[in-house]
């Protein structure tokens, strides 16, 4: 009977300070979280976004279905890529996954 009543929770304990603990813990899992996930996100979309916005004429690109070509036209949303001598083909400028340099 006595190890039952040694293996029993103390009754009546701080229940102040493992609220603390938890909310401590929660912040921390979060400052993890934002700084592993939320801003690694951010800055590639930011560093995606410039580079879309930098293409010219004339850059060589890589589309995201894997399609290589030359930007022969730029719309506010769209691009012409030349693929082959007088082939184009007209894209969304977010198809475009990266320019070659």
């Amino acid at each position: 009977m006595e190890s039952l009543l040694a293996m029993a929770p103390p009754s009546g304990g701080d229940s102040s300070g493992n609220l603390v603990s938890t909310i401590i813990m929660f912040g921390a899992i979060f400052v993890i979280f934002y700084f592993m996930i939320i801003r690694p996100q951010q800055k590639r979309s930011k560093e995606r976004t410039k580079m879309l916005s930098n293409i010219e004429k004339g850059d060589k690109v890589v589309t995201s279905g894997g399609l290589h070509g030359t930007i022969a036209g730029l719309d506010e949303k769209t691009v012409l890529l030349e693929v082959h001598d007088k082939l184009k083909l007209k894209f969304d400028r977010s198809a475009i996954s990266q320019v070659l340099k």
